[in-house]
């Protein structure tokens, strides 16, 4: 993961702000560490205050005392993160972040909150459309281009939510419990990709706990890692109401709470100075990276003015008033390349424009277009896809079939009741949405669907179902929709099924049945268009699945443990979260991570691998692998493939998952044309946390690289050879005999010595697992404390010769036949 210089509009440089705040008298400076309003920072002398606004798929510009989700200046709504994960295109999503940083600049807004990107461990969290990937690299990636569009715009960002926050359940109290390896290769993985390339502004701690500690008390996560190991030199900013302990706060690196949390804290702060129980260079610490942040918002505002915008007052909350065409371009652009083509048997898609259309479901004609919580934009214009397939071709019939109502079901533990009525379901395949659909309106879409060619199937979840604050039930469609589309296919064979989720739902039940099956996601306010364009044609289809669509819940990762009980969740699948997960298991899935068709097809050939990076700089010892293979386009209309590439190292004495995503590129192939396309797998990305040293580490070997079109459509294999990294971890008392053995300085002569003994296989195996510092304990060993640690101090460079201090301690195994 390469560093890249921070961006200058987005952070102050330190000396100026830390001569304000030695200025100020301690109130004042308390009273930075705390918001002004919702959405502002407190102003003091010589430091003015900066504006927030969520986001990051659009601007939500509230007025400073308005903290409701209703309100919001109107702006462009782009494609969520769910939908800007399966693009796997990071030019892309930073064009859509720079669009973002234009408007948050017009709408007078300092820091965007966001992006989002926490890992999907379970497709039950209720916030899934807000994060992007089960995959912590592709994750990582994708955050870090809409980061880096955003501040080159000359706007901050703020990553979030660091870490662990997976769950809507509980989310201000529960403890995410792991271990430190699942943390660090999974859950902290990305946030270190878009903090280290990407160079983030303001991080935002989330409101769960990890191991039983407060995220923004954590200073192990907060400043140790974050600022210690990864280099962040940003502010650090509470979720909203996020925070338990303030003075721990402090103390851990959490900068700044939000929002305003009022004059009990100011007192609270001063207090815990003037008493000694919270040091003053803490205070001074995090004030001064407000004053940075303050500082650098009001540079850029001032860089930026250029009068040509109306004012904010004038232009009010009229939707047209905020509309930019180009923008809306840019979001329908952005959607068609969300759009994933999971199923098109026998060519079915694309439509031709003569073809008789029967398009079935209510939410063709009243769109789902981004998830319900804090994240919501008004957009400056919403299109539908019945109006845009309408536009499209003349012989379009159109029948809701059903009717969108509410309440939606919520789970409390695994009972599930509805959001406004505490009492248990007794079915689980019942819809998250309750939903109307008279004889009248089932009975109108079969008659619609008898006459035509092909019929558009519109299905998908409510608003309701996915927001903010609370997890799903489960992953089922509703069934009304479920049971009305038996009914069209039972008239009908011809149906593409065009979905509308921000989290996946299960296709099991009737994905054989159908001959197309069109993933839409949450697409904003452009997607109807976008979809019209990828059905009829205009669009070759390009998006990859983001995350796996398994057979049924039952079989993901976190089933057992989600959401947890008495406050705690157990991260028991570790690692194996995703694709990792049902590779490892080798379970059958509904369509694989990485999946998606196009309206052409792809060869694969002339796979090339070594040591170095693509663009012929470095080594394998500072860059990693090179990949080159070579892609063609062997259909009759123009596409793009996803080239996505895979590694492992098969007998590794490290548990590791199958396969992981190493690398990926996106090429643009005209048809019958070939290029070779590059990638560069880091080094870093080769490396797995060591427990035992407490770093990362690489380990030498033969690593299977693998290139192709998803997780499980791999079309070349290679295998490079990987040098360690050289480092030995050290040994101590309390390591085994085994690992002794093991170790490359005394192991050939320990490993010798015992094998000399004519030990048996089992007694062997045995003598193995017994730490070093038990071999003085064993009857008749003639083994001393001083002679172990003679030992060590040979295998850990601080000793005599090999041979004179094993001679020593293995005099036992002469002796040794059985343990004692």
């Amino acid at each position: 993961m390469p560093k890249k210089p921070q961006v200058r509009t987005a952070v102050a440089t330190e000396a100026a702000p830390a001569a304000i705040v030695r200025k100020l008298s301690l109130e004042q400076k308390v009273r930075l560490l705390s918001g002004a309003s919702f959405w502002t920072t407190a102003e003091v002398p010589g430091v003015p205050p900066a504006f927030f606004a969520d986001g990051p798929h659009g601007v939500r510009r509230l007025a400073p005392d308005v903290g409701d989700i209703e309100g919001a200046v109107p702006a462009t709504c782009f494609p969520p993160a769910v939908a800007l994960g399966s693009t796997f295109d990071v030019d892309l999503v930073r064009r859509v972040g720079e669009a973002v940083a234009a408007e948050a600049k017009h709408r007078g807004i300092d820091v965007v909150l966001g992006p989002g990107i926490n890992i999907k461990r379970s497709p039950l969290c209720g916030r899934n459309f807000e994060y992007v990937s089960e995959d912590p690299l592709l994750a990582g990636e994708i955050g870090a281009a809409l980061v880096t569009g955003i501040q080159e715009g000359g706007v901050a960002t703020s990553l979030k939510h660091f870490a662990a926050n997976n769950q809507e359940t509980e989310r201000m109290r529960v403890s995410a419990d792991m271990d430190e390896r699942t943390l660090r290769e999974i859950y902290l993985r990305g946030f270190q990709r878009v903090v280290t390339t990407a160079r983030p502004a303001t991080l935002m701690s989330s409101y769960n706990r990890i191991n039983g500690t407060h995220t923004g008390e954590d200073r192990r996560i907060t400043t140790d890692i974050l600022r210690g190991e990864w280099g962040f030199e940003g502010l650090v900013m509470s979720d909203w109401g996020a925070v338990h302990d303030r003075v721990a706060g402090v103390r851990a690196g959490l900068d700044l709470e939000m929002p305003a949390a009022g004059e009990g804290r100011v007192k609270e702060l001063v207090a815990a100075v003037r008493s000694g129980a919270l040091d003053l260079a803490d205070v001074d610490r995090s004030a001064t990276r407000v004053v940075a942040l303050a500082l650098a918002a009001q540079a850029a505002r001032e860089a930026a003015a250029d009068g040509g915008a109306p004012p904010l007052a004038e232009r009010g909350h009229d939707p047209e008033a905020w509309h930019d065409v180009d923008h809306h371009a840019l979001a329908r652009e952005a959607a068609s390349r969300a759009v994933v083509l999971l199923k098109n048997d026998d060519g079915l898609l694309p439509l031709a424009p003569g073809t008789r259309v029967a398009v079935i479901g209510e939410l063709a004609r009243t769109p789902r277009y981004q998830g319900s919580g804090s994240s919501q934009i008004v957009p400056t214009r919403l299109d539908d896809a019945l109006t845009a397939i309408q536009d499209a071709a003349p012989d379009v019939a159109f029948a809701p079939g059903y009717a969108l109502t509410e309440p939606p079901l919520v789970r409390r533990g695994r009972a599930r009741v509805r959001d406004r009525e505490a009492r248990p379901l007794r079915s689980r395949t019942h819809a998250l949405l309750r939903q109307t659909s008279g004889n009248d309106l089932a009975a109108d879409a079969v008659a619609a669907a008898r006459s035509a060619g092909v019929v558009l199937f519109f299905a998908g979840l409510p608003q309701s179902a996915e927001a903010e604050g609370r997890d799903r039930a489960d992953i089922e469609l509703p069934a009304v929709q479920l049971e009305l589309l038996d009914r069209v296919l039972e008239v009908n064979p011809r149906v593409v099924v065009v979905l509308s989720n921000g989290s996946v739902v299960r296709l099991s039940g009737f994905a054989d049945r159908v001959p197309a099956i069109v993933e839409g996601w949450l697409l904003g306010q452009a997607g109807g268009g976008a979809l019209a364009d990828v059905l009829y044609g205009r669009v070759n289809p390009s998006g990859r699945l983001a995350v796996t669509v398994p057979l049924r819940i039952e079989d993901t990762p976190a089933w057992t443990s989600f959401p947890g009980t008495g406050l705690h969740v157990t991260y028991g699948e570790g690692i194996y979260v995703g694709y990792r997960w049902y590779d490892a298991r080798d379970l059958d899935v509904q369509f694989p991570f990485g999946h998606g068709l196009s309206y052409t097809t792809f060869a694969y050939s002339g796979l090339g691998v070594s040591t170095g990076s693509a663009d012929g700089k470095g080594s394998a010892d500072d860059a990693g692998l090179a990949v080159r293979v070579t892609v063609t386009n062997t259909g009759g209309v123009a596409g793009r493939e996803v080239v996505q590439c895979y590694v492992s190292l098969p007998g590794s004495p490290v548990p590791r998952a199958p396969r992981s995503l190493a690398a990926f590129a996106v090429v643009d192939l005209a048809p019958g044309e070939s290029r070779e396309v590059k990638l560069t797998v880091a080094r870093d990305d080769l490396a797995y946390w060591d427990v035992q040293a407490d770093r990362w580490r690489v380990e030498g070997g033969t690593y299977r690289v693998e290139v192709g079109a998803s997780s499980r459509d791999l079309r070349a294999a290679a295998d490079v050879e990987v040098p360690s990294d050289g480092v030995v971890p050290p040994l101590t008392a309390a390591s085994s005999l085994g690992e002794a053995m093991a170790h490359p300085v005394i192991g050939p002569t320990v490993t010798g010595m015992l094998q000399g003994a004519g030990l048996s296989d089992d007694v062997m195996i045995m003598t193995s697992a017994m730490p070093l510092d038990r071999l003085p304990y064993q009857p008749g060993s003639g083994v001393t404390h001083k002679q172990v640690r003679q030992l060590l101090d040979v295998a850990n460079g601080t000793g005599g010769l090999v041979t004179r201090a094993t001679a020593h301690v293995l005099n036992l195994a002469a002796r040794l036949r059985k343990p004692r």
